[in-house]
């Protein structure tokens, strides 16, 4: 502004923003567009550009997808565009079944954190944790997988309880996909050969020695099924655009096939085609297949994106200050009553 300027790009600006702050954004970039400021908004929140955007355009793999002015156009036609085929339903909802308990955590404390957390989580579901940014609910899921220090409470998972180490839970089934995946869930300067089986690295090989070949079988298998978008299994996941990088950490946690998976802002800073190839996902873990042997999994997802929560999740708890508020079905929720939990308003 300072310097004269009367074309302003934003991108992503509201990845990281609780609600408030992105109202207070949107009244800035209203405000420019209104004293004749050109404004290019790069969001992958649908909502957000029917809000402010009066035309949109669609790139997708480097290539233009289409344009047109955002009255009249539907979010499914967007979405089309975006995925390059037609989605009919965003947030697949298979008939889900619930089972045997897979977590129980009751009256967790973290050291040096506010948190105060109780919950139950069953095979079969998908259970969603909410709150503002702040909240501590990165905080409580960290610790529960055992990358944070537990003051107090009981952890049971199938039928081990007690406090145990990262790699306990890991043996016992835990898989943790972090919110944030070039620092904590890749190693970038590996392919995704290697990225996708370094867990499990004694199943392709023995006395230390690993079959490339055999490295490579197991991960051409993901990188079909999860339509990672790649020159081969050997390419660096430091080359890979942020969704594929995704896909990669979350073929890691499948090849691992482990039984509780610990999701946290699976979607953040992703494309609405790898948004939806993760619902879908998501979908078919919590369902199994009985007729394969493939038993239902069980997982927890954070998010801030509600929309998101609501469409894949059966029940989600809401955080407020530390304290995870008790878990309520979807069905019963809407985006303002999540809300409201979240900043403490009856």
């Amino acid at each position: 502004m300072v310097i004269g300027c009367k074309i302003l790009v934003f991108d992503e600006p509201t990845s990281s923003l609780a609600n408030e702050d992105v109202k207070k954004l949107f009244e800035v970039i209203n405000r420019l567009k209104n004293s004749g400021h050109g404004i290019v908004y790069i969001s992958h929140f649908i909502e957000e550009i029917r809000e402010i955007a009066d035309q949109y355009t669609v790139l997708g793999d480097g290539c233009f997808c289409g344009t047109g002015p955002i009255e009249g156009v539907t979010d499914s036609q967007i979405v089309s565009l975006m995925v390059g085929r037609e989605v009919k339903d965003l947030y697949p909802r298979s008939q889900r079944t619930t089972g045997d308990i897979a977590m129980k955590i009751r009256q967790l404390r973290v050291k040096e954190k506010k948190v105060r957390a109780d919950l139950e989580l069953r095979y079969g579901e998908v259970l969603g944790i909410s709150g503002l940014v702040g909240s501590d609910r990165s905080e409580m899921i960290r610790a529960i997988f055992g990358l944070g220090e537990i003051e107090s409470g009981q952890i049971k998972i199938g039928q081990v309880s007690g406090v145990s180490k990262l790699s306990e839970r890991w043996h016992r089934g835990v898989g943790f996909l972090s919110e944030n995946r070039k620092e904590e869930g890749l190693a970038l300067s590996l392919s995704i050969a290697d990225n996708a089986t370094l867990p499990t690295l004694d199943n392709y090989g023995r006395a230390g020695f690993v079959w490339p070949s055999k490295q490579k079988k197991a991960t051409q298998r993901w990188v079909d099924k999860l339509e990672i978008k790649c020159a081969g299994t050997g390419q660096a996941a430091n080359s890979l655009s942020g969704g594929n990088q995704q896909k990669v950490a979350l073929a890691r946690l499948l090849e691992a096939d482990v039984d509780v998976l610990i999701l946290d802002e699976p979607t953040r800073g992703i494309d609405v085609g790898s948004k939806a190839l993760f619902y879908k996902t998501i979908d078919e873990l919590v369902l199994g297949d009985s007729k394969r042997g493939i038993k239902p999994k069980a997982i927890i997802m954070v998010s801030s994106y509600l929309p998101e929560l609501l469409g894949v999740c059966d029940r989600i708890a809401v955080m407020c200050k530390g304290k995870l508020n008790q878990a309520g079905s979807v069905e019963n929720l809407s985006e303002h009553q999540i809300m409201a939990e979240a900043i403490g308003v009856e």
